[in-house]
């Protein structure tokens, strides 16, 4: 069979996976969204079912057949890596016995289900038996897949390839101790901002009227998305011209809804500006979960954070928000909404203190993957540390180990993406800085302009680049955390007066 030939019959198997993957993505959309509560049993099954025939054509001989075929003679750079994705799926997932991944891929589905009403009654016992049998198919996985170093590295690579846990336990607590030592000044500073002017009734329907607006100047596609509510905030990708956005509202204080859209339209501004050579293959998605988080919080936090972008949209904001909010001094508004201040909730969490949330829930699933400690005793565990690294103890299990979606889901090794996200973001915001006058294009709100550098930069690339690759390339250099301590140094010593 001829090159041409052989690479047409590929595309098109491709083609017919990607047909499988993006149902999945839409099932898990409405099962996150609106899915009644009778459904979720039945619904598990289906999602098993497909996540089954997904992961055999993942593994068929019909796929080793393709890359044996392709790998040789290949020449066109978009075809070879696509090839060495799939080869590199097809060597994971073929270690994995199917029964398994189809029993592993319904507990997900149910599991999540499960979550959410212990999340409601802040009652841990009642997903305990769930998490612990999502552990062990991730021990048990890790050990299929195999690892040089730390078990927890199998897990990490699934997420952020070339990362490991000595890199981690390397960089993790330089950034820890640089960021609590700066949040013992503020905390000493007798200058606070008054947060409490930030509350106030905001009604839903004019907090997401605002925040389409901005979504709108960032550049984000309506007719290729759309905007639900949910409990957990996410973007899911079904392809590329269906990019979709949640977010959770809170009447009585509006930053979590304006922040959260504003973080979770990065995220779908980076899916929906990959290559379009790439769609509907392995290729068309985010080369990490780190890459992918740096340009979500760049958004929230670079951007929307700032001085000059509430400069910009002061008398937009006005124009959905109370009355009260209409005297409010501009600076006093500006403070308000970066103050730092140790919260419960990690989506909630201020620019200082979000990193050490991630910690908190990296040392405890890497403890759970190797053996240290054991799901039953994470509730205590999680308090403990809270308070170590925070200085606040949560009162529930709501706002503490059962606030988040992700080990329910099974993604362990996903949390440090977060961390490194936010170290990837301020390297990336230093980078731009030497090309862009990035303040002035805030200021004009051509916020599409800078949308503009990161898909030249990053977004168009999808996973043809591997993440420490666009890094270097962007930035000049490996990963650093100096920048992002510089960054929020500079900030809060303006804003606390340090």
């Amino acid at each position: 069979m001829s090159t041409a030939k052989l690479e047409k019959e590929f595309l098109e198997f491709i083609h017919e996976m990607d047909a499988y993957r993006e149902v999945i993505m839409l099932t898990h959309w409405d099962m996150r969204t609106y899915i009644p509560a009778k459904g979720v049993e039945q619904r598990a099954e289906v999602v098993g079912f497909l996540a089954e025939k997904l992961h055999h054509l993942e593994t068929s001989d019909k796929m080793r057949d393709f890359i044996d075929g392709l790998k040789e003679n290949e020449t066109d750079d978009f075809m070879t890596k696509l090839v060495d994705e799939c080869e590199e799926t097809y060597n994971k997932s073929s270690k994995i016995p199917p029964a398994e991944y189809k029993e592993f891929v319904m507990l997900q589905s149910k599991a999540e289900a499960i979550w959410q009403e212990a999340r409601q009654k802040a009652d841990f016992t009642m997903f305990q038996d769930s998490l612990e049998r999502i552990v062990e198919f991730n021990k048990k996985f890790a050990n299929y897949w195999g690892f040089e170093g730390n078990i927890y590295d199998a897990l990490l690579n699934n997420y952020e390839p070339g990362m490991t846990t000595k890199i981690l336990d390397d960089v993790f607590p330089k950034l820890r101790n640089s960021l609590t030592e700066l949040l013992k000044e503020i905390t000493a500073s007798p200058v606070k901002p008054d947060a409490s002017i930030l509350k106030g009734h905001f009604p839903k329907a004019n907090q997401k009227a605002f925040t389409i607006d901005i979504l709108n100047d960032m550049g984000y596609d309506f007719k290729a998305g759309r905007l639900d509510d949910t409990i957990h905030p996410f973007e899911i990708t079904l392809n590329q011209s269906d990019v979709r956005i949640t977010t959770r509202y809170d009447e009585e204080d509006f930053r979590m809804a304006v922040f959260g859209t504003i973080h979770e339209g990065g995220h779908a501004l980076y899916e929906q500006n990959i290559n379009p050579k790439l769609r509907r293959t392995p290729l068309a998605s985010g080369t990490s979960m780190g890459i992918h988080e740096s340009q979500s919080l760049f958004w929230e936090n670079f951007i929307s954070r700032s001085k000059t972008f509430w400069q910009r949209y002061e008398d937009l904001f006005k124009e959905y928000a109370p009355k009260s909010f209409h005297v409010i001094e501009f600076d006093d508004f500006y403070r308000a909404v970066n103050e730092v201040k140790p919260s419960f909730i990690r989506i909630e969490a201020d620019e200082l203190t979000y990193p050490l949330h991630i910690m908190v829930r990296y040392e405890l699933e890497k403890g759970l993957i190797n053996g240290e400690i054991e799901v039953k005793d994470l509730p205590a565990l999680w308090n403990e540390k809270m308070e170590e690294y925070l200085g606040i103890r949560p009162a529930n299990d709501r706002d503490g180990v059962l606030q988040d979606i992700h080990w329910a889901g099974g993604d362990f090794g996903y949390f440090p993406s977060y961390a490194l996200g936010y170290m990837y973001a301020a390297q990336f915001n230093h980078a731009i800085a030497k090309d862009l006058e990035v303040e002035e294009l805030v200021r004009q709100g051509n916020l599409k302009t800078i949308q503009s550098w990161l898909t030249s930069h990053i977004h168009q690339y999808g996973k043809t680049k591997k993440p420490l690759e666009i890094l270097t390339d962007v930035t000049g250099e490996g990963l650093n955390p100096d920048y992002l301590v510089q960054y929020l140094t500079n900030k809060y010593k303006e804003i606390y007066q340090l």
